[in-house]
């Protein structure tokens, strides 16, 4: 179990040793394994993120999305007249592994102006701020560089 190293670790990194928030840390330390343990969240050691290579790439790119994104959002959100069409579609993700389609899914709502909602085996449900966001995630460019993330075994 990895409780008592983390909660140390954190310990020493916050330097606070004081009684009350030593205190706090233990009932919310044991707050947490008990809703886990209530959700039926198993302790497994078998699951394992797969590490890519092009992760530092993507990271890179994905910050680049974020920002220009974002400079986009400001744009319209701040004009005299904001332009906005919200609208909720779907992106295709099909034949994509769990970890591949987390990835996809949070990096959608990590770009601003899009909201992923619903994750199926092949789809991905999407709200955006413009319906041009979500034809630009249909034409498959962040999808195809997060499945340049998976591992070839």
């Amino acid at each position: 179990m990895m409780v008592p190293p983390l909660a140390l670790f954190w310990l020493v990194l916050s330097g606070h040793y004081t009684f009350l928030l030593i205190v706090l840390g233990a009932v919310s330390v044991v707050l947490v394994c008990w809703l886990a343990w209530r959700a039926d969240f198993p302790e497994r050691d078998d699951v394992v993120l797969p590490l890519s290579p092009r992760l530092p790439r993507y990271v890179l790119w994905l910050g680049k999305e974020v920002l220009v994104s974002a400079v986009a959002v400001v744009r319209k959100v701040w004009s005299p007249r904001p332009d906005l069409r919200p609208v909720v579609g779907v992106t295709p993700s099909p034949d994509m592994s769990v970890f591949t389609q987390v990835v996809y899914a949070n990096s959608i709502t990590l770009t601003p102006g899009t909201l992923s909602l619903d994750v199926d085996e092949d789809r991905i449900e999407v709200h955006s701020l413009d319906a041009e966001d979500v034809d630009v995630l249909r034409d498959g460019e962040m999808m195809r560089r997060a499945r340049g993330l998976e591992t070839r075994r």
